[in-house]
């Protein structure tokens, strides 16, 4: 199915140049994605759910981050319960990567009986008053595909990190570049400052670790971690207003939910570690109405201002 064009003209990387033997494992994944990305909707929500199972079972490694984040972070739950967590959220993972599929090759249009939003209102007052929205997101397994289906609402600039692999780097990036006017690196301050100084909506996920270094420690579920302080100098930079953005999977994975939060108030203030305190409860407070969904295979506690011996993965 041929996408509609877009209101801007896309900048797509070249991948031809990427034939060498090393490459073509890539390929293969690449090509893999693209053809999932095109079976009906309920079949790769069970395939999601099938490769969730598998990958339980077979990451031990991944299953023992995710563990201890559960532990760290719901104290209260049983071993079972957490177990039981644990599992959901490998399989919401999975899904996670077939929606990656779908944003990459279709059309959000086609998804739009799917979608269910709130709180739109919100972000169209705080975009009215011309200085940029920067847009606060969580790094939950549907991050890919709320971002996706946002376009079928407003358009927005987005942040992201390269892959190592230069061919798969170069699809990333082509992927999304089809639906954001801008696509930039996480490390291009200046590009991210001129988003907002051009009464842009830009959308950032300030939720994982990224070392000390421009990070406070703070709690996060009452445990310590590095917080990334860009935020609120972000928001300080052009006084822009400060929305969160929720996007869940229904529990039947029958379609989506959308969230967009009133703008902050009283943010930033000044005082980097009170903001990252704010920022923290706002992703806490996301967390906890779909916890399976969120990244918890990601290291958030990897960073200790006691040092490496602290680490507890």
């Amino acid at each position: 199915m041929a996408m509609p064009q877009p209101d801007f003209t896309p900048e797509y990387r070249p991948m031809g140049g990427f034939l060498a033997p090393r490459y073509w494992p890539t390929w293969f994944a690449l090509g893999l994605m693209k053809a999932v990305a095109y079976l009906p909707f309920p079949v790769q929500m069970q395939l999601g759910h099938l490769l969730g199972v598998f990958t339980y079972y077979l990451a031990r490694q991944r299953r023992h981050i995710c563990d201890v984040n559960l532990r760290l972070c719901f104290p209260e739950l049983s071993e079972g319960e957490r177990k039981q967590l644990t599992r959901k959220t490998f399989v919401s993972n999975a899904i996670g990567l077939i929606e990656i599929a779908i944003a990459w090759h279709r059309n959000p249009e086609e998804y739009r009986d799917r979608v269910e939003v709130t709180g739109l209102e919100n972000l169209e007052t705080a975009l009215a008053e011309g200085k940029g929205v920067l847009l606060l997101c969580a790094h939950f397994t549907t991050i890919e595909f709320g971002g996706f289906l946002f376009n079928l609402f407003k358009k927005m600039d987005v942040t992201y990190r390269g892959n190592k692999n230069p061919l798969f780097d170069a699809a990333m990036y082509n992927g999304r570049v089809r639906h954001y006017p801008a696509v930039l690196d996480r490390k291009d301050i200046r590009g991210a400052m001129r988003s907002l100084k051009q009464g842009h909506i830009l959308w950032y996920a300030p939720d994982q670790d990224y070392g000390a270094k421009h990070s406070v420690f703070v709690p996060f579920f009452g445990v310590e971690a590095a917080t990334i302080t860009a935020t609120s100098r972000f928001a300080e930079f052009n006084d822009s207003a400060v929305v969160f953005y929720s996007h869940y999977r229904n529990k039947d994975n029958s379609g989506y939910h959308l969230h967009f939060s009133p703008a902050l108030e009283n943010y930033p203030t000044g005082d980097q570690e009170e903001d990252a305190i704010t920022i923290n409860k706002l992703v806490e407070e996301a967390i906890r109405k779909q916890p399976d969904q969120y990244l918890w295979l990601h290291k958030r506690f990897k960073t200790q201002a006691a040092g490496k011996s602290a680490r507890p993965y």
